[in-house]
C-alpha cells in the first residue's frame, strides 16, 4: 500500500527560495523548512535573508541564507555555484509600476521585464539545467491572475505575468520527460510589500476584498499550501500547470478602477 502519510514529507530535500526576505517567499521558505526541507533563502537583501534563516532555526528546521540578486547574470551564477542544484527551487519576487500604458516609459518598461520575466528565465534556466541533467527537481514560479485577468495600469506587469506561464509551461514540456516538473502558482490580492500602495488606499483595499469571494485579502501563509504541494512527492503528476490561489477573483464578475 503507498505511504500517503509521507506524501507532503521533505525530509532530505533542498529547496532554494527566491525572495525569502519577505512576503510570499519569507513564508514559503518557513512552510518549506517545517516539512522537513533544508531550505537555501535567497534574497537580494542578503540581510532580510539571514532574519528568515534565523527564525526557521529558532524553529529547528535547517537554513541558511544567500544575496541574489535576478536581475543580474553574475549573481544568479555565483547562487549556482553555491547551492549546487537543489530539489525544489521557488521564485517569487516582482516589481510592478502601476500606471496607463501610454505613459510608461521605456526604462519603466525594462525595469518590470528584467526583474519579473527575465530574471525568473535567468533561475529557471540556470538551476533547471541542473535538475534536468540529474533527472529530478521541481521547479516552482509565482505568476500573478494578472497573467489571466487585467485592469487599467497593468499593462506591462500583466504581460510579464502571462509570459511567466508560458515560458513555465514550454520549459515543463521540455524537461518532464528528464524527471523535472515545472509549475506556476497565480496568486489573488496577497499583503505583502507590492501590494502596499493599495492598503494605503481605503477605498482600492476595500473593493479588492469585495471582489474576493471570501471578502478578503490574502495572508502571504496562505500561498504556502500550494507551494509545498508543488514542491512534494503530493504532485508528482502534475506539471505545466496554473495555479489560481485567489480566494475565487477570477470565478467572479465585477472590478474596481483603481486610482491612476
Amino acid at each position: 500500500m503507498f505511504d500517503y502519510r509521507s506524501m507532503f514529507d521533505l525530509s532530505g530535500k533542498t529547496a532554494l527560495v527566491v525572495g525569502a526576505g519577505s512576503g510570499i517567499g519569507e513564508a514559503s521558505a518557513q512552510g518549506l523548512a517545517a516539512f522537513g526541507a533544508r531550505v537555501v533563502c535567497a534574497d537580494v537583501s542578503k540581510e532580510a535573508a539571514d532574519d528568515t534563516a534565523t527564525e526557521i532555526s529558532k524553529e529547528g528546521g535547517e537554513a541558511e541564507a544567500i544575496e541574489l540578486d535576478m536581475t543580474d547574470q553574475d549573481s544568479v551564477r555565483r547562487a549556482v555555484e553555491s547551492v549546487g542544484v537543489p530539489d525544489v527551487l521557488v521564485s517569487t519576487p516582482s516589481v510592478n509600476v502601476r500606471k496607463p500604458l501610454l505613459e510608461i516609459t521605456d526604462d519603466e518598461f525594462d525595469q518590470v521585464v528584467e526583474l519579473n520575466l527575465k530574471g525568473t528565465f535567468r533561475l529557471i534556466r540556470d538551476f533547471g539545467a541542473g535538475m534536468a541533467e540529474r533527472g529530478s527537481g521541481s521547479i516552482i514560479a509565482f505568476s500573478s491572475i494578472r497573467g489571466q485577468v487585467v485592469e487599467p495600469g497593468q499593462s506591462v506587469y500583466a504581460a510579464t505575468k502571462a509570459g511567466t506561464v508560458q515560458m513555465l509551461r514550454a520549459l515543463a514540456s521540455e524537461v518532464g520527460p528528464r524527471g523535472v516538473r515545472v509549475n506556476a502558482i497565480a496568486p489573488g490580492i496577497v499583503e505583502t510589500p507590492l501590494t502596499a500602495q493599495i492598503k494605503d488606499s481605503p477605498d482600492w483595499y476595500d473593493s479588492y476584498a469585495a471582489k474576493s469571494i471570501l471578502g478578503r485579502w490574502a495572508k502571504p501563509h496562505e500561498m504556502v499550501g500550494m507551494v509545498l504541494y508543488l514542491a512534494s512527492d503530493a504532485s508528482s503528476y502534475v506539471t505545466g500547470a496554473f495555479m489560481l490561489v485567489d480566494g475565487g477573483w477570477t470565478a467572479a464578475d465585477g472590478r474596481f478602477t483603481p486610482p491612476l
